[in-house]
Order: C-alpha cells, then sequence, then structure tokens
C-alpha cells in the first residue's frame, strides 16, 4: 500500500492511499483522483517523509527543535502560514460537522420546509438542504432567514 501526499490547485493538502505508484498514476491519468474539499482533478503528488514500519525497532531519539529543522511547504511558503492554514481548515471543517450533525436534512424541500417552520405549520427545528438562489432570495423576501453553507465533498459522506 502507498499513501502518497496529494495538492490540488487550490492547495488544498490530502493523502491518497493507492496499490502501487502505477495505480496512482493510472487513477491520475483517467481523472479519478479528485480533491476531497473543492472535487478539483488537478492533484499532484508532493514531497513526503516515507513511513518504515520495522518491527522491534527502537524508537528514535528525539532531537532538540532548532529554527533550520523546520519543515518547509512544498511551495516554500512559510511554515507558520501553512500550520495556520490547516488549523483553519481543521476549525472550518469541526464547525460544518457540528452543523450537520446539530441539523436534519430535508434535501431539495428545504425552501419548503423552512416555510412550513416560519409559518408554524411544522414544528420548530433546525433543518439543512438544497435551494436554489430564486429560493433562498424569495425565502429572505418572505423574512425567512437561512445561510449558505457550502459543504466540501469530503463532509458529505462519512470517511472511511
Amino acid at each position: 500500500m502507498k499513501v502518497f501526499d496529494l495538492c490540488c490547485q487550490q492547495q488544498h493538502r490530502f493523502e491518497g492511499w493507492f496499490a502501487s505508484e502505477a495505480a496512482f498514476t493510472d487513477q491520475k491519468a483517467r481523472g479519478l483522483i479528485a480533491c476531497p474539499i473543492c472535487e478539483s482533478v488537478e492533484v499532484t503528488r508532493v514531497p513526503s517523509a516515507p513511513r518504515l514500519n520495522l518491527s522491534g525497532a527502537s524508537a528514535p531519539p528525539v532531537l532538540p527543535a532548532s529554527p533550520s529543522a523546520a519543515a518547509v511547504p512544498a511551495q516554500g511558503g512559510n511554515p507558520a502560514d501553512a500550520a495556520a492554514a490547516r488549523a483553519m481548515q481543521s476549525a472550518l471543517f469541526g464547525a460544518i460537522r457540528q452543523v450537520l450533525a446539530k441539523t436534519e436534512n430535508v434535501g431539495e424541500r428545504f425552501a419548503e420546509e423552512a416555510r412550513r417552520i416560519h409559518y408554524r405549520e411544522a414544528p420548530e427545528r433546525a433543518i439543512r438542504g438544497v435551494a436554489s438562489p430564486q429560493e433562498a432570495a424569495a425565502l429572505a423576501d418572505e423574512g425567512i432567514e437561512v445561510l449558505s453553507l457550502p459543504v466540501p465533498a469530503a463532509l458529505k459522506e462519512p470517511l472511511q
């Protein structure tokens, strides 16, 4: 099993697991590898450190941290900026996961169900779903507040 660090054209970094390097190359050529955040198929491998499983090996010695030992992102940016971006992405994903966990998915019936709740024809509860821009504008005209929250593909399905 090969684990590759990948990056899309929007600089979203993620891992891909493949049976071999040939399997990665084949899947990439066929456009089967997509960013789990933005769904872009423009994906490249980025440098990563290999991981070796050596049974019975002792733990590597812990070296003192030094500024020269800091990892530099593949794009040559500031490591602090890369760490801040990962932390921000993690916080955003955590917030979206909470919204998904604490709301009822009404799917394509979102506008209809939001009206029913607003006009007290249905019990009040937190809902989420899909509405066209026209439906969202019509809801706003009726005084029904909605929030558009794009959910990355990686959060729509359970991770394996």
